[in-house]
């Protein structure tokens, strides 16, 4: 690793957090030291621009700079498995999720080994897009580093209120960091086949929560009045209660047809052109991957 990459992650200020940890010795807010991945695969579950036909070449990194109280990955998200790797063996999987038909490489969650990422791509730069799965709470100098090995920016907006942002994600500046770095995701040019394979632009994911249609339709007079029309928006039905949620009990329940009903009908009252919607029975463990590491 070159001397600017490893001061970096000496005094991590990769991402929002800014934590200052020595990330070569020691954890950081993140819960990861190292390079540490939990799965990667052939995923065919991601929209169908991304996804495609063969399936979307998904790394899941191991940590996060989020404390989603109800996340689905949680024991990847909390550090709690997982595989370190080096910089080379992950330019080894990008050259064989390629061999493996990908569509793309997917990288989920990455904030926080942009240091890493930075190094594995001059090995080795895929021939196929590269996409950067996150759940948009970013650093945009950070974004810049990486920028150009990014093809796809997919990122989760999750709350606008900063009440519900603090209570179930722990950070109450969420949606000022999110829409912020969003919006330099948007910039992205929009690029896909006549087929309907994504090459390039964004996608910007909302999951519908319990009790949130309020929120929701806030996220979306945002999204509409904010970023341009060629980014695409997809609205998951998907919530299932996962993760730490014993004190939470509005989110011990699936979302209804109705929550999810009125937050659809608000993006086509916006004119939301470029749209992804989700069926309700996406929800349950059956989508959630199991992990090999």
């Amino acid at each position: 690793m070159d001397t600017s990459l490893s001061n970096s992650l000496q005094n991590c200020k990769l991402c929002p957090v800014a934590c200052g940890a020595n990330r070569l010795t020691g954890v950081g807010a993140c819960g990861v030291t190292g390079l540490r991945i939990a799965k990667y695969y052939l995923h065919p579950f991601e929209e169908p621009c991304i996804s495609f036909q063969k399936g979307s070449g998904t790394i899941f990194f191991c940590g996060c700079n989020l404390r989603c109280a109800f996340c689905q990955n949680y024991e990847v998200s909390r550090a709690q498995r997982g595989k370190e790797i080096t910089p080379a063996q992950l330019a080894d999987i990008f050259k064989e999720l390629e061999d493996m038909g990908a569509e793309n490489i997917s990288l989920v969650t990455p904030s926080h080994v942009i240091a890493y990422l930075e190094e594995a791509f001059r090995i080795y730069q895929p021939k196929i897009p590269v996409v950067y799965n996150s759940g948009g709470y970013e650093n945009v100098d950070t974004l810049r580093r990486i920028d150009e090995y990014i093809d796809i920016y997919l990122p989760d907006l999750k709350f606008y209120s900063p009440t519900l942002s603090k209570r179930y994600l722990g950070k109450e500046d969420y949606f000022d960091v999110a829409s912020e770095a969003i919006s330099f995701m948007a910039k992205k040019p929009l690029r896909i086949t006549d087929e309907g394979k994504m090459l390039s632009g964004c996608i910007v994911r909302h999951l519908v929560m319990p009790l949130c249609t309020a929120d929701s339709k806030a996220l979306l007079r945002w999204f509409r009045g904010a970023l341009p029309k060629a980014t695409y928006l997809s609205l998951m039905s998907q919530y299932t209660p996962f993760g730490n949620i014993e004190n939470f009990p509005e989110l011990q329940r699936r979302i209804t047809a109705r929550e999810y009903n009125a937050v659809v009908d608000e993006a086509f009252a916006l004119g939301i052109d470029n749209l992804f919607l989700q069926e309700r029975d996406s929800s349950g463990k059956a989508y959630i991957p199991s992990w090999d590491f």
